[in-house]
């Protein structure tokens, strides 16, 4: 049953995929399962091997032959100056928890509220930032020698929370949502995974006592110095972040993994995590025509506006008595699963709404008459 109902969702995703255009956020969803994974090791950083390389942290992986495996916390080199990593995360959808692939932005936007630490306490990145085209170090946070690398500074990081969960939403995840400002940066340009990263997944799959099921959710290679480099500079685990459940005897993917490309939309199951729609501009070749269109969609425009705003006023309302009642776990993981199913139900109303629109204002196709017969 839970496969099934993965299944289902899966399908859901991909209706909206063909029929939405221009509702974006991160990288994009690269995998979904119906369990969700161990709880964050704890681990000390390895020092930076180099000027130039930003921290990204290291999480919960799945494969379908192996289940969840640690990919290792590392340096990499960023792709461009300015860019700062956007760490991936594991969220409640519904019906299965989806893996959100991280990305490279000028910003750093949305990674579920987990506190990967090291700077990444759940919103935003106190680990640095860019100066004069050269990344600057905080070294309370990070481990830099400061006898070669001079572009350091030193300010106090205070973390909220100190708990070591590694997905969002569903029963013990953190409930974090993303902002209005997180959900813009999303939408702003960025690139996935840089190919030394994509080697270092790689590499950590092929190796066996990386999986959570041989290490009970202490990795013995937590972290390493440079991608892909499993040898030197490695760092092991301190602890297990939690006690390591293995996954229930029905355990299952919740569907197959599915290539992370850029511009890939999001499942959104909050309507605050919705943006307003983008209509293509009609074309019809007359003038009135189109400006007669472009009312007609600046009209749909402000209503499906309306109705995001309408279900999220709805959904906040219900968090706040969630919050003020003490929902249990059983009670919020309902209510996230109702809210997620709306959000769904009203994006599919307005794909559906937006595709009709465009076909009644695609250009006529001039009409194919028969040649004229020459009379007899």
């Amino acid at each position: 049953m839970p496969t099934t109902v993965a299944i289902r969702g899966l399908l859901f995703s991909f209706v909206l995929l063909i029929f939405s255009h221009g509702t974006f956020a991160q990288i994009g969803i690269g995998v979904s399962v119906n369990f969700g994974p161990p709880a964050l090791p704890v681990y000390e950083q390895p020092i930076c091997p180099a000027d130039g390389y930003l921290w990204t942290p290291g999480y919960w992986a799945y494969d379908d032959d192996g289940g969840y495996y640690w990919v290792p916390g590392t340096w990499v080199e960023a792709p461009q100056v300015g860019f700062l990593w956007t760490p991936g995360y594991w969220g409640w959808g519904g019906s299965a928890f989806l893996f959100h692939e991280g990305y490279w932005g000028p910003q750093v936007g949305f990674y579920g509220g987990i506190n990967y630490g090291f700077g990444y306490g759940g919103v935003g990145y106190e680990g640095g930032r860019w100066e004069g085209g050269h990344f600057s170090y905080n070294t309370y946070v990070n481990h830099v020698n400061t006898t070669i690398i001079h572009n350091t500074y030193n300010t106090t990081v205070t973390n909220v929370s100190e708990t070591r969960v590694s997905y969002n939403g569903g029963t013990g995840g953190a409930e974090a949502r993303p902002t209005p400002q997180e959900q813009s940066y999303a939408s702003e340009h960025h690139v996935g995974p840089v190919a030394a990263q994509t080697q270092h997944v790689q590499e950590a799959r092929s190796n066996p006592e990386l999986r959570a099921s041989a290490n009970q959710g202490k990795p013995p290679i937590a972290a390493t110095a440079r991608p892909g480099d499993f040898k030197t500079g490695v760092v092991a685990s301190r602890e297990a972040g939690g006690e390591y459940k293995a996954p229930p005897a029905n355990a299952h993917p919740g569907n197959e993994a599915l290539p992370a490309t850029e511009n890939r939309p999001a499942t959104n199951n909050h309507a605050n995590e919705l943006q307003p729609h983008k209509f293509t501009p009609p074309n019809t070749g007359n003038a009135a025509t189109d400006k007669k269109y472009q009312q007609a969609q600046d009209k749909l425009a402000a209503k499906q506006t309306q109705d995001h705003q309408k279900l999220q006023q709805q959904q906040e309302k219900e968090h706040q008595q969630a919050s003020t009642k003490n929902y249990n776990d059983a009670q919020k993981q309902q209510m996230e699963q109702r809210h997620a199913q709306q959000t769904q139900q009203v994006e599919q109303k307005h794909a559906t709404q937006q595709k009709q629109m465009e076909q009644r204002q695609a250009p006529a196709k001039p009409e194919s008459r028969p040649p004229a017969q020459k009379p007899h």
